[in-house]
């Protein structure tokens, strides 16, 4: 159950299982409260401003898995991806 709600967004083809990654954008909209919605999301990746395991993702739906750090230039924040089982 990723947001509880009837549609989620689908993380693309990447470096992590489809199962066991959460999309850029669910991080950044669901967890940090960096955007409300998924519109303002896209705005923040296409201003180059996140980079996840220090490189530059402009897509919002790029899979973020186990340990990856996710870096945001402008306010100079680092986050790691660690997954709660509970």
């Amino acid at each position: 159950d990723k947001m509880g709600g009837v549609f989620a967004p689908r993380p693309t083809a990447g470096p992590h299982k489809l199962r066991e990654c959460l999309p850029l954008m669910l991080v950044l909209r669901n967890r940090l409260k960096y955007a409300l919605t998924g519109r303002e999301v896209n705005a923040i990746c296409m201003q180059r401003l996140i980079k996840v395991d220090s490189k530059i993702r402009t897509e919002k739906n790029y899979p973020t898995g186990f340990m990856d750090v996710i870096d945001i230039e402008k306010t100079d924040e680092h986050f790691r991806v660690v997954y709660d089982t509970k």
